[in-house]
């Protein structure tokens, strides 16, 4: 592992700071003494934030997938530099009813997933790259999932979405290791916040948000490029996903049936 960004107070800009993770994350980060961005589309709790650290954070509300509302961000990071990390956090989960196949869900999981966090990739590496002119470390963190490590029934939309940002994470780290700036993949497993209280069906290894943004944060300043958790879930997933391919099918096959005859 390389030297951690987070080895002295710094500005992070982060998204999806209104609530979840990112609100657990932000709650964190400020208790470590760094300096948030916090990014949402709702103004009210990104306010309320900035009330319980004042001149620790700059509200800045945004919709990750309007390009506009972006670039009206450049020069709050202009005023805030050096800006030295994004955590980019923003996203969403629907599920797919396979009985009546829509294809706006996969749109919209991958538009708010995948667009929206390249979209921001666009807005805040100009303020990155500028940090490690000044010879500063300089990191972008991408919030995926371990979901798609296995093909779990009605995620079809979901589980590629985040197959896609693992995949857009690896190659930015690829393209970015030349400029010095770290690219760092966080995949958590089902964490508690208002997307999963939606969610029907049992969510084995549950943990709280603060507890996942505490990981992330630990994470983060070991200089960990790859981050996930729980790992008695992750390390399942994963050993799960590296059986031969039958294996899987009728596996997820099973999962995906018994879920509908024994909805919770």
């Amino acid at each position: 592992m390389s030297q951690s960004t987070l080895d002295r107070p710094i500005t992070v800009w982060l998204t999806g700071a209104s609530s979840g993770i990112g609100e657990a994350l932000a709650q964190a980060m400020l208790a470590q003494g760094h300096h948030v961005i916090a990014t949402g589309r709702r103004r009210e709790p990104l306010e309320t934030l900035a009330a319980a650290y004042p001149d620790r954070v700059t509200v800045a509300p945004a919709d990750t997938t309007d390009r506009g509302a972006l670039n009206g961000l450049t020069a709050t990071f202009a005023e805030q530099a050096p800006l030295q990390m994004a955590v980019l956090n923003a996203g969403t989960c629907e599920y797919l009813d396979i009985k009546h196949f829509d294809a706006d869900v996969i749109e919209h999981n991958l538009h708010t997933n995948v667009t929206g966090t390249a979209r921001s990739v666009e807005a805040v590496l100009p303020a990155l790259r500028e940090a490690r002119r000044q010879g500063l470390p300089a990191e972008l963190v991408i919030v995926g999932s371990s979901a798609w490590w296995f093909p779990f029934g009605r995620a079809e939309g979901y589980g590629a979405s985040k197959a896609a940002l693992a995949y857009l994470a690896h190659s930015l780290r690829a393209d970015l290791a030349a400029e010095g700036i770290r690219v760092t993949l966080v995949s958590p497993g089902f964490v508690k916040t208002p997307l999963t209280d939606r969610n029907d069906f049992p969510m084995p290894c549950l943990i709280e948000a603060t507890e996942a943004a505490d990981r992330i944060a630990k994470g983060l300043q070991r200089g960990a490029s790859e981050i996930h958790f729980p790992r008695r879930f992750t390390l399942t997933l994963k050993l799960l996903g590296a059986l031969p391919q039958s294996w899987v099918d009728r596996l997820a096959a099973r999962m995906t049936r018994s879920s509908k005859e024994h909805p919770e």
